[in-house]
Parts: structure tokens; sequence; C-alpha cells
């Protein structure tokens, strides 16, 4: 009985968004279910295609595309438990630019250089909490897109 409330559980979790394998046996063992348990329901729902990793990091990508660098949407995966094959498949499939990417997001953010010193740090902090590198943000501002 216990076993089928876990697997209804289960369900009903991916029912409302995906979940990478690690975050949906977290959340559950976290409820009070017992590991073994879980991981044998999750081992059932990914066979039947309930439950898939790859189709995970494909919605995340998906999602933050064109606001994160892919740096940072890597490491997101990564902390949620993914598998370095299925986040580097997502990644390359969704054949993200980084470099478009930061012009793109400073343009809809800002669009003008910063006038103070203050303003730039301002703008650098933003964009840096998206994952890009610091060298390719004070390029961008260097010589920002016309």
């Amino acid at each position: 009985m216990v076993t089928r409330t876990l697997r209804a559980q289960a369900i009903r979790l991916l029912a409302r968004r995906e979940y990478a394998r690690a975050e949906l046996e977290s959340r559950l063992v976290g409820a009070g279910a017992d590991l073994a348990e879980v991981r044998n329901i999750l081992d059932d729902l990914g066979t039947q295609g309930l439950l898939s990793d790859q189709r995970f990091a494909q919605g995340v990508v998906s999602q933050k595309a064109g606001r994160y660098s892919r740096r940072s949407i890597a490491g997101g995966l990564k902390a949620k438990g993914v598998a370095s094959s299925d986040i580097d498949s997502a990644l390359r499939e969704a054949d993200l630019d980084d470099d478009a990417a930061l012009r793109t997001l400073w343009q809809r953010r800002y669009g003008q250089l910063p006038a103070s010193d203050r303003e730039k740090a301002r703008q650098v902090r933003y964009l840096q909490a998206r994952g890009f590198s610091i060298s390719a943000i004070l390029k961008l501002l260097r010589s920002p897109p016309q």
C-alpha cells in the first residue's frame, strides 16, 4: 500500500513539471520514504518514460537559453544531479551562443553604456550573476553593439 501511494505521489509531482531523477529522489526521501523503495519506483518510472534526466535537461536549457550563459545552465543542471552526458547533449542540441546571449541580454536590460563607475559595477554584477565571464562583459562594455 505504501509503494502505491509513493508511486502516486511521484506521478503527481511529475504531472506538475519535469524533475531530475536525483531531485525527485531527494524530495520523496525527504518526505520520509525508504530510499530503496524510492529508487525502485523511480527506475520503474524511468523505464516507462515518465522520468527522464535528458528531457529535464532539454527543458531547462530551452527555458534559460538567451538569459543565462552555457556555464551557468550547466552548473545548475549539475547541481540538480543531472549526468554530464545529458547536460552536454542538451547544450549541444540547443546550440547556444554566449556572446549573442550576452549582447542581447545587455541590450534588452540596459541598452546604453554606464554613466558612472557605480552603474558599470551594477551592470557587471547583473551579467556575472547570469554566468557570463568578466572578460566577456568588459569586452562588451568597451565596444557595445550599436
